[in-house]
């Protein structure tokens, strides 16, 4: 007890101290001495972790996962006031804030929990074992204990074991934690894997959303990755973030990640597993709104179906769900034209092949998931110019008015990019928030059109997008 006061005697001159010096001076030494603290709390906490006693070699370690309190520090990541240097430092607060979609990690477990969760499990007729292997893939952290927390900090930024305790010492880089085992998410296709696995699908232990979960309730499946960064954001991206991991691209993530989730669809279409359920093939993987449209049984019944020169399918047939196929064609065409042609034709010959049988449709999966490969590594070096940009914006917008939209999902996906490419360039300066004001209303009318998928207005979505062209046209 006496060492324990000496020692919290000695930290209180050390701050008398500080607190004389001139304020540049004394905040340097601060932030130093704050670190230090974090450094030993850390390390304490890996000390007492029951963890440690089950682990026998350095790889377990650094795939030890510490879970939320060991980054919950006052001079970590758990102050009420983001005022902390070089990170806000509370990130925690906004990972939990209630009223944000920020929080929604940290409220995923809770969800399976309310009414529409219980419902689901009870339609699904799950026990708490599956409950486990059906839900907690996505709902928690997978391996911990503490599965309330929902979706914690390692979830995405990697089990910490392994570099919790230096991650802020002098002398610290990205690179060097990234090698400790921290995930590299300025990364847009290591992002763009991280939040595929729940937020389209993975193969990991409860985290493919199959057909059966969305008719038992589960909200549609959709990704766009930069939109979904952005609600979720609890981080500061400043001058600092820039030179410790280089400056975010709105542009870049959004390609990249239209690229990873068409790979990511047609990897997990290609596991015989996961393609089959039963007899019959894996509805996840088709278009939602080709099938689930009004029946008539007489003969004044209208056909709601409208032909697509992008999925060379007979009419009648679901087709497979090429939101992020059209999205990433529009980016091809601009950034990438060498293989845009390629891309649009390994596509349809992907829709073609359906026809013929799994075989086939398998086959032409891989040559289209090759194509996106190469795409999304061409993207991902890519710097995205301001005339770009909008050169894809407007192959988008034009595109919606030509026949290759005529389902919800891929109208909604368009939407979804014109706004996240604007924001990109208002953001970077290349564009004013009051010039960007013209298409923000053309914006909102196609989103007013999408917001509600069985009163889909196919027709007034068009034409909000057929506005947007002479938007964008002007703010070039």
């Amino acid at each position: 007890m006496q060492g324990q006061i000496d020692s919290s005697n000695a930290v209180n001159v050390l701050l008398g101290t500080i607190r004389k010096l001139p304020r540049g001076t004394a905040m340097a030494i601060a932030g130093c001495l704050a670190m230090a603290l974090c450094a030993i709390a850390a390390a304490f906490l890996i000390a007492l972790s029951p963890l440690k006693a089950e682990q026998g070699t350095a790889g377990d370690v650094r795939r030890s996962h510490m879970g939320v309190a060991s980054c919950a520090g006052s001079t970590c990541h758990g102050r009420s006031i983001g005022d902390g240097t070089p990170v806000s430092q509370n990130e925690i607060l906004r990972w939990q804030e209630e009223s944000s979609p920020s929080g929604a990690h940290s409220r995923a477990y809770r969800v399976i929990r309310e009414p529409r969760g219980v419902a689901i499990i009870r339609r699904m007729g799950l026990n708490e074992d599956g409950v486990r292997k059906e839900c907690l893939g996505c709902h928690s952290s997978p391996g911990v204990k503490r599965i309330q927390e929902g979706v914690d900090c390692e979830t995405c930024h990697g089990s910490a074991g392994g570099w919790i305790a230096t991650h802020y010492t002098v002398g610290a880089t990205h690179a060097r934690n990234v090698s400790q085992g921290m995930t590299d998410l300025s990364n847009p296709r290591v992002r763009a894997g991280v939040c595929l696995d729940c937020h389209l699908s993975g193969d990991g232990e409860g985290q493919f959303v199959a057909h059966r979960i969305m008719a038992a309730g589960h909200p549609r499946v959709s990704f766009e990755m930069d939109l979904f960064s952005t609600l979720q954001q609890h981080w500061t991206e400043d001058a600092d973030y820039a030179q410790r991991k280089g400056k975010t691209s709105t542009m870049r993530n959004w390609a990249v990640g239209q690229a990873e989730a068409v790979k990511r669809s047609l990897t997990l279409f290609s596991q015989p597993g996961l393609a089959q359920d039963g007899v019959f093939p894996e509805f996840y993987f088709y278009d939602c709104h080709s099938c689930h449209r009004r029946i008539y049984d007489n003969q004044d019944g209208a056909i709601t179906k409208s032909p697509n020169p992008g999925r060379p399918i007979p009419a009648g047939m679901p087709p497979y769900n090429d939101e992020n196929m059209i999205m990433l064609l529009a980016a091809a065409k601009v950034a990438a034209p060498d293989l845009a042609g390629q891309f649009d034709a390994r596509s349809k010959a992907f829709h073609a092949a359906m026809v013929q049988g799994r075989g086939p449709a398998v086959q032409a999966a891989g040559a289209l998931r090759q194509t996106a490969d190469a795409l999304s590594d061409r993207f991902a070096g890519a710097s995205f110019s301001r005339e770009q940009t909008f050169s894809i914006m407007s192959t988008i917008a034009s595109d919606a008015i030509a026949a290759r939209f005529t389902d919800y999902e891929g109208a909604v996906q368009s939407v979804m990019a014109i706004d996240t490419l604007l924001n990109g360039l208002v953001n970077q300066g290349a564009v004013s928030e009051g010039a960007a004001k013209g298409l923000r209303s053309r914006i909102n009318q196609a989103y007013a059109a999408v917001r509600e998928p069985n009163g889909f207005q196919q027709a007034a979505f068009r034409r909000a997008l057929g506005g947007a062209v002479a938007s964008i046209r002007s703010l070039r």
